[in-house]
């Protein structure tokens, strides 16, 4: 690896060690760790969150450590987003991973090799490393997508000085007529009562304002055609049993032979098999549009 990694760990001490373990083999030479303080209302939290930090800087080969960790809990908005905005005080370009996000060792040297090819290429917002198209396939080939995926992932600092925490900028009337041209009915919902709902504060997350960044900015992600992480974390602060997004097979790819485009343009095609398959009522949505097309031909 030629980047810094920040290592983003809260209270699972299980998939820190295995996601750990896929840092440790990859040996970044600086590896900043963030954590979240425990809650006060949660019996033995405490003891999790010191296990898991003793965890996350076992750190046997030679490489620069920096923490961040926090006494009192601020939860899943502030915690993370702080933790990336610290991360990127120190460092220009990085990758970013979360505790229950298992990246492919591929998945390093991937982010190493775009982060420096699109360095200036400000069309290009972030790298994503998850493709649950792209589970069990070979391919050295990457795309140009607009929906992003912080499920491993990595980008500059030019970048991330566009985030917005409070969505100061939303409601946007002007920009929720481009979300409504834009997508299928289904996804422009899902994306205006999201935003709505972390805006209100009811959805206490920070992602949905990268989503947000990225598309008012009209920003595209990169995504690699095969599958490089796995998200394993189906106990703790968000999921509590598996679903499809869970335990999607990696695909094989060979980081030192992508197929580098010149071309950028989202791949709208494959955008909408994702927000078929990913998004409620999406399903429905593009059955109704295919049985149409049909009747009409």
């Amino acid at each position: 690896m030629n980047n810094a990694l920040l290592f983003l760990v809260f209270n699972r001490p299980d998939t820190t060690r295995k996601v750990f373990n896929a840092i440790r083999d990859a040996k970044p030479p600086r590896l900043y760790i963030a954590a979240d303080g425990h809650r006060a209302d949660r019996d033995g939290e405490d003891m999790l969150c010191d296990e898991v930090r003793k965890i996350a800087t076992s750190v046997d080969w030679a490489c620069e450590v920096k923490t961040l960790f926090r006494d009192r809990n601020l939860g899943c908005k502030k915690g993370v987003s702080s933790g990336i905005n610290w991360f990127f005080q120190h460092e220009e370009e990085g990758i970013i991973l979360e505790d229950d996000v298992l990246p492919h060792p591929d998945f390093f040297t991937y982010c190493d090799s775009l982060l420096l090819r699109y360095k200036y290429d400000l069309r290009v917002m972030m790298l994503c490393g998850f493709n649950p198209e792209g589970a069990n396939i070979t391919s050295d080939d990457y795309f140009f997508s607009e929906n992003p995926s912080v499920w491993g992932w990595a980008t500059w600092r030019s970048r991330w000085n566009l985030y917005d925490l409070d969505l100061n900028n939303w409601p946007s009337e002007s920009f929720d007529h481009y979300l409504k041209a834009k997508f299928p009915l289904p996804v422009y919902t899902y994306y205006t009562k999201a935003f709505n709902l972390t805006k209100k504060g009811i959805i206490n997350s920070w992602d949905y304002q990268w989503t947000y960044c990225m598309l008012s900015n009209y920003a595209l992600a990169i995504k690699p055609s095969a599958n490089l992480v796995m998200n394993i974390g189906t106990e703790g602060t968000h999921s509590k049993r598996p679903d499809h997004n869970h335990f999607v097979a990696y695909g094989i790819v060979n980081p030192e032979k992508l197929k580098c485009d010149d071309i950028v343009v989202p791949d709208v095609r494959i955008d909408h098999t994702f927000y078929a398959s990913r998004i409620s009522g999406g399903i429905l949505f593009y059955l109704k549009r295919f049985l149409k097309l049909f009747i009409r031909g």
